[in-house]
């Protein structure tokens, strides 16, 4: 094994481990969501056609092999090093419209397909072969990823290799554990890219599910992939069959996708739909993704600054090192430096003009166009399907009047196409990596569908009647519409078709035909064949459809409104104030002596426990003596609350303490004297913040402290509520040129709202007035330092 390793030390290397293969492939939890890596970097190829079939290989595991064929650019064999190095990309700038950017998408797509795959691609006058395999990697014991990368000449087809020995260990491996047992086998795939140039991928060794089938279905349909083990009911077609996955895979589809050699209908989802009407959308609330750009443009115009700087500083110290030497060996070297600083220089300056450009797009609002209409072909079909760069991310996501379950909103779909700079996805492309701009942007989708629900006016003509109109008769929501051919016609008056030149790619709208209504149009239709005669040429430009354009009417409020609005919010800012002045902070024990001689507390459940707590964690301080007539005076036992939250009773009145004994109490006694209680004749029954053995505190866990981690999870949820709100308000105000400027709200700091979530509970200790002497109760103190006198710490108990 060692001598096999030596020998493979001259190979390409993907500069990961192996278990990082295995590890990266988990990323997809959705399968079809793999496949789509791979349909992806054929459409940034420019490719105008992929085909995805099988091949029969009852040998490997799984018994196929899945192939992508695509017409794009191609790579060359130092293009196609780039494949193997995880996480470099060339399609990564903000301005693209290219769905990669992270330049992983192969690796961890065919590798949660398969356990091996095989590139073949041809660009130029090359062809290379790129060979990634885990099979390979588990039989030699590799840990490092090793990468054979051959190339061969288009006409001459002989190596292009400089160093013989490597180009044998790489053909040798590939010959071994690939499925391609020669040099001639390895040629006839290349023979299968027709075109100038072009890419072939090859996955086998399948995954398998448990019952040793693979996990995609290519027998039950011979012009499909489904996802095995799936029912057909009850399941999105979209998350069953990867032919309806691919057709609404983009939001203007402009490649030809092939699926066992039949084209797939690929899908304008704004023309699929009934009275689409688009809504555009402002908000300055999406600047995660803009942030980072800023701080990465910040960096790079740092650099290019330095790099400049140092530059000149060379050309200056060269030009007074040569002074007067007009040699012409000296004129060469300074006019090389003196360009090599100007050019630097430029970039600098570029550099910052790209910075202040994005620091200027950075306070812009962020414009989205949202698209809706009713799927009046199968109205259980609804939902929002956000795109990001053309690029399907989320699909049947409900949102608005949708999240009720009801009627109303039932059968529309809606459709946005986010920018890379508004929200950015995650790795798999199956989610955005920022979860609270996304929840803001369906939120902003809700309220957008809610008035599209009123600009329809279905709900007022009668949503079952609306319904009715279109074939749906039954009283089942996902029953299928009727197929009598008046409800047929109905329909297809209703939404005319659109169909892809499979020459030129463009979208052509035909007329509506009375017999042509249930007609099959060939997957090779082409221009010529439509009846409009002002679009029946491929160089007749395409028509953009016409959308109406709606608005968003917020309900204004009343002066009247408003100002009670703002009295409410100032009642609420004054109450959270003032529980923010009734609680101490204590640092020292100097702290202490300063406290007012009376301390109260209302009796609740967190004070008890927090009682107990603190008799476990630290020795209590040691109590007066009892007088003579209180000596054998017999307990009564604790008794505990008939319920677990407390009440909003007012609280008995504060024990009173004297300055000596409350001093006394505080410090710690010799060791020699015994801890008794103190109390007068009328002592009241023992409550929960009573003291309890130490046996029974030692059986309870510590609850204080994860009643306080609680108190502060729900505060900073409130907090982030709050913000969230305020956001909101701020965005209306300044969409609102009208309103008046309301007063600024006092600021809440998370101190404030964590005193604020306390008071609400009726647990913060409060100062009270100098007591006077008389009957005391006991008194306990626990010091901690630094420790706050509130309900949250619970480190002052008073019973």
């Amino acid at each position: 094994m060692t001598m096999a390793y030596s020998n493979y030390t001259n190979l390409s290397r993907a500069q990961l481990t192996f278990e990082y293969l295995h590890t990266n492939s988990t990323t997809h939890e959705f399968l079809f969501g793999a496949l789509a890596e791979l349909v992806d970097n054929s459409r940034d190829a420019n490719a105008t056609r992929i085909d995805i079939y099988t091949e029969k290989k009852p040998e490997l595991r799984g018994s196929y092999m899945l192939c992508f064929l695509d017409d794009g650019i191609g790579m060359d064999p130092n293009e196609a090093t780039h494949v193997i190095q995880f996480g470099k990309s060339s399609k990564r700038s903000p301005e693209s419209t290219q769905i990669g950017q992270y330049g992983n998408g192969l690796k961890s797509g065919s590798m949660r397909i398969g356990k091996d795959f095989i590139l073949f691609t041809k660009k130029g006058d090359t062809l290379t072969c790129l060979f990634l395999s885990r099979t390979f990697h588990e039989e030699e014991g590799l840990d490092e990823v090793i990468v054979p990368l051959p190339s061969w000449d288009l006409k001459t087809k002989e190596p292009l290799t400089s160093d013989p020995e490597k180009y044998a260990i790489e053909t040798e491996l590939i010959f071994k554990y690939s499925p391609f047992k020669s040099e001639q086998e390895l040629m006839e795939q290349f023979n299968k890219i027709e075109s100038s140039s072009g890419t072939l991928v090859i996955i086998y060794n399948l995954k398998l599910m448990d019952n040793g089938e693979p996990e995609l279905d290519v027998v039950t349909d011979h012009q499909d992939i489904l996802m095995a083990g799936t029912a057909a009911e009850g399941v999105k077609p979209e998350k069953r069959s990867f032919r309806a996955y691919a057709a609404v895979l983009y939001i203007d589809p402009r490649m030809r996708i092939f699926i066992q050699g039949h084209k797939v209908r690929t899908k304008r989802l704004s023309c699929c739909l009934y009275k689409p009407r688009v809504y555009k959308y402002t908000s300055t609330r999406f600047k995660t993704r803009a942030e980072q750009e800023v701080k990465k443009a910040d960096h790079l115009a740092k650099i290019a600054e330095e790099k400049a700087r140092e530059a000149d500083s060379k050309r200056i110290a060269l030009e007074a090192r040569l002074g007067d030497d007009l040699s012409k060996d000296s004129r060469a070297i300074l006019r090389k430096v003196q360009d090599s600083a100007m050019m630097l220089q430029r970039d600098a300056d570029m550099k910052k003009m790209i910075l202040e450009a994005k620091q200027k797009a950075l306070k812009e609002p962020k414009e989205l166009n949202f698209i809706f209409g009713v799927n009046i072909e199968q109205r259980e079909l609804d939902g929002m399907f956000v795109y990001n760069c053309s690029r399907l991310i989320k699909m049947y996501e409900k949102t608005g009047p949708q999240l009720e379950g009801g009627m109303a909103c039932g059968g529309v779909v809606g459709v946005v196409d986010v920018p890379y700079l508004v929200l950015e996805p995650t790795h798999n492309k199956q989610d955005f990596a920022d979860a609270k701009e996304y929840r803001h942007l369906l939120k902003s989708m809700g309220e957008h569908l809610a008035q599209y629900w009123k600009d329809t006016n279905i709900a007022q003509k009668g949503i079952a009647k609306f319904w009715d109109e279109f074939g749906y008769l039954s009283a089942s929501w996902s029953a299928p519409p009727s197929v009598e051919s008046r409800y047929k016609r109905r329909r297809a008056m209703e939404i005319p078709i659109t169909i892809q030149c499979d020459k030129c790619l463009k979208w052509r709208t035909l007329p509506f035909q009375m017999d042509a209504v249930d007609k099959r149009y060939p997957d090779s239709w082409v221009c010529l064949m439509n009846p409009d005669s002002s679009q029946d040429r491929c160089d007749a430009p395409e028509q953009k459809q016409n959308l109406p354009c709606g608005v968003l009417k917020k309900d204004k409020q009343t002066a009247e409104d408003k100002q009670k609005e703002l009295a409410e919010k100032i009642k609420q800012q004054q109450e959270k104030l003032q529980a923010l002045q009734k609680t101490t902070t204590i640092r020292s024990a100097a702290d202490i002596k300063k406290l007012p001689l009376e301390v109260s507390m209302k009796p609740t459940e967190s004070t008890s426990q927090a009682t107990r707590s603190s008799e476990r964690t630290t020795t209590r301080p040691r109590s007066p003596p009892l007088p003579a007539h209180l000596k054998n005076a017999q307990s009564t036992p604790p008794t505990r609350a008939a319920s677990q939250r407390p009440t909003r009773t007012p609280a008995p009145p504060p024990p009173k303490v004297d300055a000596p004994r409350l001093r006394a109490a505080a410090k710690p006694p010799p060791p020699a004297a015994k801890p008794v209680a103190k109390a007068s004749a009328k002592t009241p029954p023992p409550s929960r913040t009573t003291r309890t053995p130490a046996k029974a505190a030692s059986a309870k866990p510590a609850a204080a402290g994860q009643r306080k981690r609680v108190i502060e999870e729900d505060s900073e949820e409130e907090e982030e509520e709050e913000e969230e709100e305020e956001e909101e308000e701020e965005e209306e105000k300044e969409e609102d040129d009208s309103e008046e400027e309301s007063e600024e709200e006092v600021p809440q700091t998370k101190k404030s709202k964590m005193a604020a979530a306390a008071a609400n509970r009726g647990k913060v200790v409060e100062k009270a007035t100098p007591p006077k002497r008389g009957k005391l109760d006991e008194v306990n103190i626990k010091l901690c330092f630094p420790m706050r006198v509130d309900s949250e710490s619970s480190q002052i108990c008073a019973s």
